[in-house]
């Protein structure tokens, strides 16, 4: 027994991180569905507090595997997707970090800049990964988005804390990525193989760059302008576009890439919630509400499908 559970420490993936991003954006949206809607959502807080908790025990149990194994971690931070990982660390400071500015401003200051300061450092050592070491085109996924989604998180409550051309300095790392990473993305999708069944989730990345630049953008400037509403309507087309995909991707098995459903979803229903605070058009109101409610089924859905891969020992297991 003592050896299984050895086993299960060497092989715990930092792909668990995702689930924290997928957790604490779901508490975010609903702290500020209650704030824009004036409804009573104070078990928010509550859920972000246990979200923490969770944060806290993943990396525990992250740092023992690298105290114990080193050479693992090392293998997945050299591994073409996993890399893209680890700044889900980082995203989950920041992300954290928004959750508690209303709660707990030095603490979630704190949080900021660490989750800052690490996300920047890994933002620079993954490009110079990028740069210097040899890479196929199937090895490209939307989950390199990921450090690109980071640096456009930043601003959201960055002007609070790090000024605004510090915000604005992530912000331009994080669009510029995004919109390189973009067409690289659509280019291996249509003109190379088909992405395996286990990263077919990974597309609902896609949504999460436009949604989180819109917030972002629109906490930098102030208010509600061109090109912020084509931040916003694209995220809203790049969600449609993959609901429309939903009979190809519902075939997929559960895997942990099933995460990546949950943070993107949260990011539009915040942007929704925002542009019915900007624009006060009962549409927005309308739609922010149902996507809320899908959200939640999808964060639910996922949730319970891991808690149940946990029980049957299918998670943290040999590839």
């Amino acid at each position: 027994m003592a050896e299984l559970e050895e086993n299960r420490l060497k092989n715990f993936p930092i792909t668990l991180f995702s689930t924290v991003m997928g957790l604490s954006g779901l508490a975010v949206a609903y702290m500020r569905y209650g704030a824009v809607m004036k409804v009573n959502t104070g078990f928010s807080k509550y859920f972000l507090y246990a979200v923490t908790v969770w944060f806290l025990v993943l990396v525990f149990i992250y740092a023992l595997k690298l105290v114990k194994y080193p050479h693992e971690v090392k293998h997945e931070f050299l591994h073409p997707v996993r890399m893209n990982f680890f700044p889900t660390i980082s995203i989950s400071l920041l992300l954290l970090s928004i959750g508690y500015e209303s709660l707990c401003h030095p603490f979630s200051a704190g949080l900021w800049w660490a989750g800052a300061l690490i996300h920047i450092t890994f933002t620079f050592v993954i490009i110079n990964m990028w740069f210097f070491r040899e890479y196929k085109i199937h090895a490209m996924n939307p989950a390199w988005f990921i450090p690109v989604v980071g640096n456009i998180l930043v601003p959201v409550v960055g002007a609070n804390f790090g000024g605004t051309e510090m915000s604005w300095f992530f912000f331009s790392i994080g669009l510029v990525l995004w919109i390189m990473l973009c067409t690289i993305v659509i280019y291996r999708v249509i003109f190379h193989d088909v992405l395996v069944q286990k990263f077919m989730p990974t597309l609902f990345i896609m949504i999460a760059p436009p949604a989180v630049g819109f917030i972002s953008y629109s906490k930098l400037t102030g208010g509600l302008d061109s090109f912020g509403r084509i931040l916003f309507y694209f995220a809203v087309f790049t969600t449609l576009m993959l609901v429309s995909m939903f009979p190809r991707l519902r075939k997929t098995p559960f895997y942990m890439s099933w995460w990546a459903y949950t943070f993107p979803m949260d990011a539009i229903t915040i942007a929704t919630i925002l542009m019915y605070k900007m624009t006060g058009a009962m549409f927005f109101k309308s739609m922010a509400l149902v996507l809320l409610v899908i959200t939640t089924c999808v964060v639910v859905l996922v949730l319970v499908r891991t808690v149940y891969a946990m029980t049957k020992k299918d998670v943290c297991i040999p590839e």
